[in-house]
C-alpha cells in the first residue's frame, strides 16, 4: 500500500519540464561497415552490424502499460515511429514487460521483420498475437544461434544470457523467461543487458564473452524497495566494469516515469560514478548515433532541459 500510494504521489520533477532534445535522421541510409546504435528513449534502440539491421525492446505507441492513458512517453521523445524504421532483419524481445514489449508496436512491425529472436515462453504472446511463427525462435539461457546468415551480411551470433528480473503482464507473473543478450560479429561484441538487477551474472559472462566494444544497460526506475530487479546507477557502472565493456551506454531512462526519481536522475549519478571509476560512457540524445571506434556522444543535454534552458547549442555527433 505505501508503495501504491507513492506511486500516485511522484515527485514533480518525475517528467521533463519541457521538450526532450532529439535529433532526426534518415534510419534508412546504408551504413555499410559501420557499427551503429541509435537510441529510441528508455530500453528501445537500433543497431546496425554493416548492412544489418536489428532492433531491440521496440515501444513506439507513445505509453509503457495495458492502458494509454497511463505511463505515457515524455514529450519530445517520440520523434520516430514505425513507419520511419527501416526493414528489420532481426527483432529482439527481452521479455514481456509493456515497457519492452508493446503490442502496436509488434503488430505494425510483423511486415517488415524477418526474424524475431526472444526468451522462451515469449513467442506464446507472439503467437497469440497472430505473428507468423516460422519468424520467431525462443532461446533459454546459454543457448546460441547463427543468425542474419547470408551472402548480404557478415555472420552474427545471437546468444542468451542471464538477468536477474521476472516478467508477466496484468496479472500473470513468471510464466515466461527474461534475457539478456550477446551480439558477436566479426566487426563487434555488444551486451544487451535488458532489465537486471545487479549480481555475479555480469562478471560470469564477462569472463566468458568478454571483453565487450559496448555494454548497453538499464539505468532508471529503480527504488531500494525493489532492489533485486533493477540496478542502481553506480551498479549499471560497476556491471559495465564486471563486463569488461570498453563502454556503458546506460538505457531504460528518458522517456517514461516509471520509477519514483526524477527524471535525470539516472543519468547524473551514472555520470557521477563511471568519472569516479574512470569508465567511458556515452549518452546520446534520442535519435543522435552512437557509432562504434568512431563517435561517442557525451553532451550533459539532460541539464539544459532540467535547467530549462535553450537546447539549440548542442550539436548532434553526426549531421544529416
Amino acid at each position: 500500500m505505501k508503495i501504491m500510494w507513492r506511486f500516485w504521489r511522484k515527485p514533480k520533477n518525475a517528467t521533463p519540464p519541457k521538450p526532450l532534445p532529439s535529433v532526426k535522421l534518415d534510419l534508412r541510409s546504408a551504413y555499410d561497415d559501420k557499427t551503429i546504435i541509435t537510441w529510441f528513449g528508455h530500453s528501445s534502440y537500433l543497431i546496425n552490424i554493416g548492412r544489418a539491421t536489428i532492433l531491440v525492446d521496440p515501444v513506439f505507441s507513445g505509453y509503457a502499460s495495458p492502458f494509454s492513458f497511463t505511463a505515457k512517453s515524455f514529450k519530445g521523445s517520440d520523434i520516430y515511429s514505425v513507419d520511419e524504421i527501416p526493414a528489420i532483419d532481426l527483432l529482439i524481445l527481452t521479455h514481456d514487460h509493456y515497457d519492452h514489449l508493446d503490442y502496436k508496436t509488434v503488430q505494425r512491425l510483423q511486415n517488415k521483420t524477418k526474424a524475431i529472436y526472444t526468451s522462451s515462453g515469449v513467442g506464446s504472446h507472439l503467437r497469440y498475437w497472430g505473428i507468423d511463427p516460422h519468424i520467431i525462435t525462443e532461446l533459454d539461457w546459454w543457448e546460441s544461434r547463427q543468425v542474419l546468415k547470408g551472402n548480404s551480411f557478415d555472420p552474427v551470433e545471437l546468444i542468451a544470457a542471464p538477468a536477474r528480473h521476472f516478467s508477466g503482464r496484468t496479472f500473470v507473473r513468471n510464466k515466461t523467461l527474461w534475457s539478456s543478450f550477446i551480439l558477436k560479429s566479426a566487426r563487434h561484441r555488444i551486451y544487451i543487458g535488458a532489465d537486471s538487477g545487479y549480481d555475479s551474472h555480469f562478471k560470469m559472462i564477462g569472463e566468458k564473452y568478454g571483453p565487450f566494444d559496448i555494454a548497453i544497460l538499464e539505468c532508471g526506475q529503480y527504488n531500494e524497495w525493489w532492489p533485486y530487479i533493477h540496478m542502481m546507477p553506480e551498479e549499471t557502472v560497476q556491471a559495465s566494469i564486471d563486463l569488461k565493456a570498453k563502454v556503458l551506454l546506460p538505457v531504460h531512462w528518458g522517456k517514461f516515469a516509471l520509477g519514483l526519481h526524477s527524471w535525470d536522475e539516472p543519468v547524473r549519478r551514472a555520470v557521477a560514478k563511471a568519472k569516479e571509476l574512470n569508465v567511458k560512457l556515452t549518452t546520446p540524445m534520442i535519435g543522435e548515433p552512437v557509432i562504434l571506434d568512431e563517435s561517442l556522444p557525451e553532451q550533459p543535454w539532460w541539464l539544459l532541459v532540467s535547467q530549462q534552458l535553450p537546447v539549440d547549442s548542442l550539436q548532434p555527433a553526426v549531421k544529416g
